[in-house]
């Protein structure tokens, strides 16, 4: 599907959601109390709408303790986004660093023209250079898709419905039950596999080669078995691969095609590399 497309999708996806959500709660606020309640509900989810769309990639970079990396910090780096973005046909995103060691990279924010890519210190120094290009150049396309657009949103909203258990005091592991699987299925209703497979194909284009990606997908695969990582499973779908593994809980937000079916998508844009390298 051509980029326009998807992100034609994607805004539309956004509207639904941010509308949905706006008019569950005036909806709900009617059932309850009538016109007058309906009234403070629907002021109340505009606001909390507007929070989502405007603030929903601060909220996320500032859970994740990320901070921008700048220029004279990371000169090399830049260079290399300002390089790949070029190439991809958007503008050059923002560049933060999540101070861990766990080798991850997401993007959040509200379109192809905003939106950032945090890295983790542990990514940086893991990857090689053509590795770590595959992951920007994957990245650089959810924003060109405007992947970022619905995913930001759905995201912490999601986050917002697993975290209201802890309200539930003595019934929290109770109501974790109950909610975690209805903020899964709002992950699973917006956010579609075949997304990541889209930048994954778009990320070959830009570097002009399927390696550099499936090499760094494999590499992150086996740093899952090496390095232990905490966070709210609801943000699963914002990173490169799913950083979780098999957590009961985190299996239910999974939205990454497995590891080995990417790596063979990759390689098969390929099919003569085996040849090469056997020659080289």
């Amino acid at each position: 599907m051509r980029p326009s497309l998807l992100a034609a999708r994607n805004l539309l996806k956004a509207a639904l959601l941010l509308g949905g959500f706006v008019a569950s709660l005036a909806a709900l606020g009617w059932w309850i109390g009538g016109f007058g309640l309906a009234s403070v509900f629907l002021v109340v989810s505009l606001l909390m709408a507007g929070t989502l769309h405007w603030y929903g990639p601060r909220v996320v970079l500032t859970a994740l303790k990320a901070r921008e990396l700048t220029l004279a910090e990371a000169p090399l780096l830049h260079t290399t986004l300002e390089r790949l973005a070029a190439s991809a046909q958007v503008l050059r995103p923002r560049l933060y660093v999540i101070p861990d060691g766990y080798p991850r990279a997401l993007s959040v924010g509200r379109g192809a023209s905003d939106f950032t890519i945090a890295l983790s210190e542990g990514l940086v120094i893991a990857l090689p250079p053509a590795e770590l290009e595959g992951v920007l150049a994957h990245e650089l396309a959810h924003g060109r898709h405007r992947d970022v657009t619905i995913q930001t949103p759905v995201c912490v909203l999601a986050t917002w419905v697993v975290e209201a258990s802890r309200l539930g005091g003595y019934l929290e592991r109770t109501l974790l039950f109950v909610l975690a699987p209805i903020a899964a299925s709002l992950v699973h209703l917006f956010l579609s596999p075949k997304r990541e497979l889209a930048a994954d194909l778009a990320a070959a284009s830009t570097c002009g080669s399927p390696h550099g990606l499936a090499d760094a997908l494999v590499r992150l695969e086996q740093a899952m078995e090496l390095v232990s990582f905490e966070a709210s499973p609801a943000t699963e779908p914002l990173y490169t691969v799913n950083p979780f593994g098999s957590d009961r809980l985190a299996v239910m937000f999974n939205t990454h095609p497995s590891i080995a079916e990417r790596v063979g998508r990759l390689r098969d844009l390929d099919p003569d590399w085996r040849e090469r390298l056997r020659a080289a």
